[in-house]
């Protein structure tokens, strides 16, 4: 593995605490299932208690981002730019932000999916938090860029990775929508306001799948310098 002066000068920091930032958002991301299972369950304990996590997990990515914030080094020997670590830092808290954003409001209206909708409703949520994983697989290797120089085989396992992640978050798209256009039918049966809701709901789990396409978006800028 080549000697970078960079990572022997400063270790791995800030890039591992930003890796545990980022498996702390999927983290959260991820209980959007059971949440979401709990739901169409009518467990409305089950589904307070899956967001009172989600509402723990989205705590401590905060904890995590300021802790990387307080103590990134101001050095001009950083490897990369200070303010592309910043900015990647926040498109990375984003997609903890938006599951207890979700699961917030649901819990809050007790909202209910209409029985027809719930099996492709799931299917979204899931692939959704595909896009956080796949997030995450993607920003565990940035550690190997630093150490590669932005060069090689790396960087192309990387791009790979980030093309993967591009098509998780297209697929997103269509579900979503599929899902408004299957919602479209059923607005005639339904309460206006809960039917206005439900495309909020909709819109911001599709968010979820989007932000974490963000993320690898800032790893390709910061592979493009």
């Amino acid at each position: 593995m080549p000697n970078n002066p960079f990572i022997k000068l400063f270790g791995r920091s800030p890039i591992g605490p930003m890796q545990q930032h980022i498996a702390k958002a999927h983290e959260c991301a991820a209980q959007l299932v059971p949440f979401i299972e709990a739901v169409f369950a009518d467990d409305w304990q089950a589904a307070e208690q899956v967001q009172q996590r989600i509402v723990q997990l989205e705590h401590e990515a905060d904890k995590l981002k300021k802790d990387v914030r307080i103590h990134l080094p101001k050095s001009l020997f950083l490897p990369v730019p200070r303010s592309d670590l910043l900015e990647l830092l926040s498109v990375q808290d984003k997609v903890a932000n938006r599951a207890k954003d979700i699961a917030g409001l649901m819990l809050g209206r007790n909202m209910t999916i209409p029985a027809t909708l719930q099996p492709a409703f799931l299917v979204f949520v899931q692939r959704s938090v595909d896009a956080a994983a796949q997030a995450l697989k993607a920003m565990n290797e940035l550690d190997e860029l630093l150490e590669t120089g932005f060069a090689g085989r790396e960087v192309t396992l990387v791009e790979k990775l980030v093309i993967e992640l591009e098509d998780i978050e297209r697929d997103t798209d269509r579900m979503q929508v599929k899902l408004r256009a299957e919602l479209f039918k059923l607005e005639k049966d339904m309460p206006p306001v809960d039917v206005m809701f439900l495309y909020q709901i909709i819109e911001w789990i599709g968010d979820v799948a989007d932000r974490a396409e963000r993320v690898g978006n800032r790893l390709e800028l910061l592979m493009a310098r």
